[in-house]
């Protein structure tokens, strides 16, 4: 084969990203290809975080430019995280590109743990992210991130983010005593947590991880009003009232113009730890059924360990706990799902146009 700059973009044409299921030109990830002779140097930009997948995307392009006849082959593999479109009428934060909403229509299923561990695995995978609690009756970051004391503040107006494990956080949980309870009605609600959402002084975030408390209430509807956010995921489990208020979760998302990124069904599967035996303890399926539903993507399935209760519980979860685990891979792939989907959205463009701004002449 005759190396050339057509030559090698046709190649590119038939290399497929695994984790996108699209080629790397039409997906416009190729950069400044160089051809010295017969020497090639390019670079990959994705647009998702993808630390754990560098090695296989330079490989895969490496070895098909090396069959074709190249003697030397460059490939320099980066992601670039941009701001996508949010809900009609509202712009990304300045110092938030995309907010990701984890919601469950139920309490119980595991939601908060599965938020956390989304979002250790994209740090893990090269992105900044954040994790607001927004579960004002019951945060639960605070223990699984093993963070306390308050967050401070610089200018007695804002409040620094809290920061292990390499990602940022706050949490109503971190301005109260732990067993202190919180009354509150719901305009209160909404107002906390607008407060911690602006007034934390979040540092140039790829993602935000938003823990929505359960249920479709009046966080849920401030939210949607006030907060821009890019996506949302549903937590379920397989059981049949779990899927019941999942679907509400669905259609509320839906009603307010917030897309549904996808279904992960935690609990799904049970694996003895003595015999190996596998038992569907909750059902079996349902988190498809309903993904196929509402049209939107099943992200996939995690199954009920002792393992992560008891590591999110100690202040350490799955993703940092056992960073290589076959449970932690499957919050990477997980994570790295919601980024492509996200990937996939518009870009925003409400800071492209300047405001026009109208005037009285005198």
């Amino acid at each position: 084969m005759d190396l050339s700059t057509q030559s090698i973009t046709q190649l590119l044409h038939t290399i497929v990203d695994p984790n996108t299921g699209k080629d790397l030109v039409s997906s416009k990830t190729i950069r400044n290809i160089l051809l010295d002779g017969s020497q090639v140097s390019l670079d990959v930009e994705l647009a998702y975080p993808a630390l754990s997948q560098t090695s296989v995307i330079r490989n895969l392009v490496a070895d098909a430019l090396s069959k074709a006849g190249a003697s030397k082959v460059i490939v320099n593999v980066s992601s670039r995280i941009i701001a996508r479109s949010v809900q009609r009428g509202l712009s990304p934060m300045d110092n938030i590109k995309n907010i990701i909403a984890v919601a469950s229509g139920k309490g119980g299923v595991g939601k908060s743990t599965t938020a956390v561990n989304l979002a250790l695995a994209l740090a893990a995978e090269g992105a900044r992210v954040g994790v607001l609690d927004a579960d004002i009756y019951g945060p639960s970051q605070p223990m699984m991130l093993g963070l306390s004391g308050k967050p401070p503040s610089l200018d007695g107006k804002s409040m620094e983010p809290l920061i292990h494990y390499g990602i940022q956080a706050n949490s109503i949980g971190l301005l109260v005593e732990a067993d202190t309870p919180l009354v509150l009605r719901g305009p209160m609600i909404s107002s906390y947590l607008t407060e911690l959402l602006t007034k934390t002084r979040w540092k140039d975030l790829d993602y935000l991880i938003v823990d929505m408390p359960p249920g479709t209430g009046d966080v849920h509807l401030t939210l949607s009003q006030k907060v821009p956010v890019t996506g949302a995921v549903i937590v379920t489990t397989p059981q049949d009232i779990a899927l019941l208020d999942a679907k509400r979760a669905i259609q509320m998302f839906e009603k307010v113009g917030i897309s549904v990124l996808g279904i992960i069904e935690n609990m799904s599967l049970h694996r003895c730890s003595q015999c190996g035996h596998i038992e569907h303890i909750f059902g079996q399926g349902g988190g498809e059924k309903i993904a196929t539903q509402y049209q939107v993507e099943y992200l996939g399935g995690l199954p009920l360990d002792i393992a992560i209760r008891l590591q999110a519980d100690s202040g350490k979860p799955t993703v940092v706990a056992e960073p290589n685990s076959e449970m932690a891979n499957l919050y990477k792939t997980i994570a790295r799902r919601i980024a492509i989907k996200i990937a996939e959205k518009p870009k925003d463009t409400s800071k492209v146009f300047p405001k026009i701004v109208v005037s009285k002449e005198n």
